[in-house]
């Protein structure tokens, strides 16, 4: 059986925002004493801010540490789905009110006292669409948020 190509299609950074804010959950990137640290991460998308429940201590988060936040879609089978990065600034919300509201709408880990939110100002995003070349075994139809045709 011969495999066909796998090709990465860039999307519009609308579009990557829309798959990323219908993502269960992803990864956030920081760097911690010079090393780069990657932890999961529960998201939701408001007012074009990211607003992330990450296991990490807060004290990695220093005022406008840049850091990114990675979500996809991959089937293991077919290739297919979407992968999303976003790059910006963030800062630690200390806001009692708002921490609270946050901690009710996001899922957190059991991982000691690293229970930190963050909002990251998105500077750069980057969307992709996973496939394969036109015409090359692919159905009709395309891939949604979840990776399912």
């Amino acid at each position: 059986m011969i495999t066909p190509a796998r090709r990465m299609i860039e999307v519009s950074g609308a579009e990557a925002l829309w798959l990323l804010e219908g993502a269960p959950g992803g990864r956030l990137v920081y760097v911690q004493r010079e090393v780069p640290v990657v932890r999961p991460a529960a998201h939701v998308l408001e007012y074009g801010r990211l607003i992330v429940r990450v296991p990490a201590p807060a004290a990695a988060f220093s005022d406008s540490a840049t850091v990114t936040f990675h979500c996809d879609h991959v089937s293991v089978t077919s290739g297919r789905g979407w992968s999303v990065t976003a790059t910006g600034p963030a800062e630690v919300i200390r806001d009692p009110n708002e921490a609270a509201h946050y901690r009710r709408t996001l899922m957190g880990w059991t991982h000691g006292p690293h229970d930190t939110l963050i909002r990251i100002h998105p500077q750069i995003v980057h969307g992709y669409r996973l496939g394969t070349p036109a015409g090359a075994e692919t159905p009709a139809h395309g891939i949604g948020r979840s990776g399912t045709p």
